[in-house]
């Protein structure tokens, strides 16, 4: 089966957790997707909540396990984006050089989390009606 859910999903990737499954139902790729999604939402609440805190430290820590998860399955521009706010928090430029400026950086995060929701949005749907395609067919 070819599958292509577009340019925010990396499909050599994500075909490797599909080809886990046993049957054409997908349960096993769903239940780690869907899983990955309450995840998600999770930490976006808790960046949130570091963000109103001013918590550079925590941000870095939530950017880089949002990160790691989203790469497994493939999900780039959700796993770029939670680089950023990684850096960010670790008082970085994107390119890994030093930026003490806190309040620069926290204004950066704040730029890299709204879009980053937004690309997780944008995916989260499509993933969806993938799953939503393959159970009526």
């Amino acid at each position: 089966m070819d599958v292509n859910l577009g340019d925010a999903v990396d499909m050599p990737t994500f075909n490797q957790i599909l080809e886990m499954d046993d049957t054409d139902e997908r349960e096993f790729s769903s239940s780690i997707v869907f899983g990955f999604f309450e995840q998600a939402e999770e930490t976006f609440n808790s960046m949130d909540k570091a963000l109103q805190e001013r918590n550079l430290e925590e941000l870095s820590s939530l950017g880089h396990f949002l990160k790691g998860s989203s790469a497994t399955l493939g999900l780039v521009r959700v796993r770029d984006g939670c680089e950023k706010i990684q850096r960010f928090g670790k008082l970085e430029n994107e390119d890994g050089s030093s930026e003490p400026d806190e309040e620069l950086q926290l204004k950066r995060i704040t730029q890299a989390l709204t879009t980053v929701k937004s690309d997780y949005q944008e995916v989260e749907a499509t993933l969806r009606q993938f799953y939503e395609n393959n159970e009526a067919a």
